[in-house]
């Protein structure tokens, strides 16, 4: 593949095979379409030369294809709609196909996320479609087998084909509860890459949001690209030269990508400007504060205190409580930290970071924490993590 048509499909694949199953209501049909049109690509724009609109000449050509399947498998046996797909899949000038290519993207990440699915093929469907992956990077990103990846991929489809879910973005009450599940999705994917081992996965989800920004702007949207962008932008100095993870505590800020922190804090400022706080917008403005901070002791801790307290509210989960305590033994009560991290213990004893967590706020305190670094590392199969936590742990007196 070409370095031009390699930029077409990672630019406009996601358009393309939304615009392909918003005609054809179709996924696999639209993928192979999709695939046949690129394999066109390759062979004739080296001699011909590169067209003056890549995505809409592979939309063209995909339609074509989309087409020429349907009447292979005898699958359109409307005579009508059988005349409408051959005038959809005419060539049209180029610059008019530029033109009317419609944006599909919105409708399609709806129906990726739609609750009927099961998370795992929300998230695998999300980044098949709107971010272009194959079954085997997506599979290689999260750990499993490409054939259970594959598999994942063929039931979403089928169920989405066969339960008649709707290519449709919701309305009314419904588009704020199926919203939170579409920018879970596009966070689990985040989280998934912020790891060393797939930056490109957290790139993907960071364009993932602001495309659904730019097609449908919201607060909590805008927080959750503000988030990312100020996880990102503290990646160069996450690392040292062994590939070990660096707290952000001793983090050599200057390495920060400060134009992006800029960037970041406005968009979040504005967002916070139209009074409908959410959970990503006040954890995007607990990261600003980190970022802001010129050092760790300068960090304004008791309105991180005050933020989590905001988003407990809001989020009243384990994991948010975990988060306040350590915050609260940063702000120099670690006694109080580890009292609270106490009447965790059932519910996260089986979460890295909680143990992580306590063993860090007993070593403040002046306790033993042997164990519970023992307990954390037990919980742990990323390198880089195992050997910042056995530092740690050789640390202690």
């Amino acid at each position: 593949m070409n370095a031009t048509l390699a930029h077409a499909y990672k630019a406009d694949s996601g358009r393309v095979l939304a615009a392909l199953i918003a005609q054809f209501r179709d996924f696999d049909l639209a993928e192979e379409a999709l695939q046949d049109a690129m394999i066109e690509a390759a062979r004739t724009w080296p001699r011909g030369g590169t067209p003056s609109s890549p995505s809409a000449w592979l939309l063209a050509v995909a339609r074509r294809r989309a087409l020429d399947r349907l009447r292979k498998l005898a699958r359109a046996k409307d005579e009508a709609l059988l005349q409408n797909l051959t005038l959809m899949a005419e060539d049209p000038p180029e610059e008019e196909a530029a033109q009317e290519i419609p944006d599909e993207r919105l409708r399609l990440i709806f129906t990726c996320c739609h609750p009927a699915l099961a998370q795992e093929a929300q998230v695998a469907l999300t980044l098949r479609t709107l971010c272009g992956l194959s079954a085997r990077e997506i599979a290689h990103a999260f750990l499993v087998p490409h054939a259970t990846m594959n598999q994942r991929l063929t039931r979403a489809k089928a169920k989405i084909r066969h339960a008649g879910i709707p290519y449709k973005v919701p309305e009314g009450p419904e588009i704020a509860t199926r919203l939170n599940t579409v920018l879970s999705v596009i966070y689990l994917i985040f989280n998934a890459g912020y790891a060393p081992r797939t930056p490109a996965l957290s790139a993907e989800a960071l364009r993932l949001c602001e495309g659904l920004h730019a097609l449908q702007p919201k607060p909590e949207t805008a927080g959750l690209w503000a988030l990312m962008s100020l996880h990102m932008a503290r990646d160069p100095a996450r690392m040292d030269a062994d590939n070990t993870l660096i707290s952000l505590k001793d983090q050599d800020r200057t390495l920060w990508n400060h134009p992006a922190i800029a960037r970041a804090r406005t968009r979040l400022l504005h967002a916070l400007a139209q009074s409908r706080p959410g959970p990503y917008q006040i954890q995007a403005a607990i990261s600003a504060l980190h970022c802001e901070a010129e050092s760790w002791e300068g960090t304004d801790w008791p309105q991180i205190l005050a933020l989590y307290k905001a988003l407990y509210k809001l989020s009243p989960t384990p994991v948010v409580a975990l988060n306040h305590a350590v915050a609260k033994a940063h702000a120099g009560a670690p006694e109080r930290a580890l009292e609270a991290l106490l009447k965790l213990e059932t519910a996260l004893f089986g979460y890295q970071p909680f143990h992580a967590a306590k063993a860090d706020i007993l070593a403040q305190c002046g306790h033993a924490a042997r164990l519970e670094y023992d307990r954390a590392i037990a919980l742990t199969t990323a390198p880089e993590e195992l050997v910042f936590l056995r530092r740690k742990q050789q640390e202690l007196p």
